[in-house]
């Protein structure tokens, strides 16, 4: 099995593999015809991704993109370890989860986050730099932010917000506009590190501000990050002697960090003098496309939180989704319905992945507390990253994958509760806008991989020809 994503790419650090020339010294020409033939590669890669600088919705019945883009699929026949095929993930993906889960995160509910962004790392001393310009954040007025969102936000004054001008790419946008959250009960998950309820420490931030994408976030000190998250808490290549529930861990994370180099290649910063940015796709080649593992681990990710989300139908249709907004919160409630109960979803995969199997052995409870004290770990580990956007889109989307786990695992397979599921707000946040997170990158890998890997095929067999001449 080929290697894991360079870690690098974790938080936009991943840059594009260089083609080298020739091999040999008496062989110029074809040295340079090998260098030309690259960047041809590179050139038409680029090209393809003028076919579209959005996620269209596109028919099941026709797998082609635009530009006369081919429309071959590589992917068939059902999901690994999951209960639905890659035909209907992506047919249901497109027409259905993907526009619902677009909008319902820019709706106030689900728009913020509450984090804890200044932490020490529990492992190492932080010694991360992000390349482009300062990291940091200032130290914003109290008042920038509710205290602790229990009663209606008036919005920053015009001296408050000289804090926020002129603020980099790599750096979190705390800005707020007068939507705030009251209500639910906060409770601490059981499969992550951070304390949920420490409010003296949180801050919330506008992830419509902050999106996930390229920060120059590289080096050794990202690189560490996920050598420790696949060296010391799950292996870095499933067995078959493995037992089925560490392999489930080790895919979870495989496809977690597949969909963040999706994201990092989908927005990436493509002239930093221009400020232009733009589709990576010889990146999404390099650091996905190119091994089929890391696509089939994406899927299966899907297809976990999907499920997660399913199963908390009930749980997720009675919450409290106020904001003090009522027609933006009516639309959400409206949304969420619609993602919970739509007809073709639960007609086409009712049940995208069957947590029932798992833990059925003997010694299944020592497996969870082992298992969930290794994610435990890795969600602790997010502590680490040095640069503090790719920090937020970390913790939420561990926090997100590790209320799936609570979510799978506090229910049996006929809904009913071996305690009682208790959600907070900001879990139910994770949750949702990491499905969507998943659901992007699903949709821009289908969308734009058949065309990039013909793209790579007919070069490559031009390139061989050009060496036999």
């Amino acid at each position: 099995m080929s290697p894991e994503p360079d870690p690098a790419a974790a938080c936009g650090a991943a840059t594009a593999a260089s083609e080298g020339g020739g091999g040999g010294g008496n062989c110029r020409l074809r040295g340079r015809r090998g260098a030309a033939a690259a960047g041809a590669i590179l050139v038409a890669l680029l090209a393809v991704a003028g076919c579209s600088r959005s996620f269209p919705s596109i028919s099941s019945s026709s797998r082609g993109g635009d530009c006369g883009c081919p429309g071959t699929r590589k992917y068939t026949g059902m999901v690994e370890d999951c209960c639905c095929d890659y035909e209907t993930v992506d047919a249901i993906n497109e027409e259905v989860l993907h526009p619902i889960l677009q909008e319902l995160v820019t709706l106030p509910f689900f728009r913020y986050f509450k984090v804890k962004l200044w932490c020490d790392c529990p492992f190492w001393p932080d010694d991360g730099m992000c390349r482009l310009r300062d990291c940091s954040v200032c130290e914003c007025p109290d008042n920038e932010f509710p205290e602790p969102f229990k009663k209606p936000y008036n919005g920053l004054s015009l001296d408050n917000m000289i804090c926020q001008e002129g603020k980099p790419q790599a750096t979190v946008d705390r800005t707020l506009d007068t939507k705030v959250f009251k209500g639910w009960v906060e409770t601490d998950n059981p499969w992550t590190y951070d304390d949920e309820t420490d409010n003296a420490e949180m801050t919330y931030v506008n992830l419509q501000l902050n999106p996930e994408r390229y920060t120059g976030y590289t080096g050794d000190s990202a690189r560490r990050i996920w050598d420790s998250v696949y060296k010391e808490n799950c292996p870095k290549y499933p067995s078959e002697e493995m037992c089925q529930e560490m392999k489930a861990l080790y895919k979870l994370i495989s496809g977690l960090h597949s969909s963040i180099s999706v994201h990092i290649a989908y927005d990436y910063l493509l002239d930093e003098s221009a400020n232009v940015w733009g589709h990576n796709l010889p990146l999404l080649y390099d650091r996905v496309l190119k091994y089929p593992e890391r696509v089939q681990n994406l899927y299966f990710t899907y297809l976990f939180v999907l499920r997660a989300v399913t199963k908390a139908a009930d749980y997720l249709e009675q919450a409290e989704y106020n904001t003090d907004n009522p027609e933006e919160d009516l639309k959400t409630q409206s949304l969420v319905k619609q993602l919970l109960y739509n007809p073709k979803l639960r007609s086409a995969c009712p049940l995208p992945f069957d947590e029932a199997k798992l833990w059925q052995g003997e010694n299944g409870p020592e497996l969870k507390q082992e298992i969930q004290k290794q994610f435990r770990n890795i969600s602790a580990i997010m502590d680490c990253v040095g640069c503090e956007k790719c920090r937020l889109w970390g913790k939420l989307q561990v926090l997100g994958l590790g209320t799936a786990l609570k979510i799978l695992f506090s229910v049996d397979g006929d809904n009913h509760l071996n305690q009682p599921l208790q959600l907070q707000r900001n879990e139910v946040i994770a949750l949702v806008n990491l499905l969507n997170r998943l659901s992007e990158s699903v949709n821009f890998v289908h969308e734009k991989g058949p065309s990039i890997e013909e793209v790579i095929k007919q070069q490559s067999s031009s390139t061989v020809q050009i060496g036999v001449s």
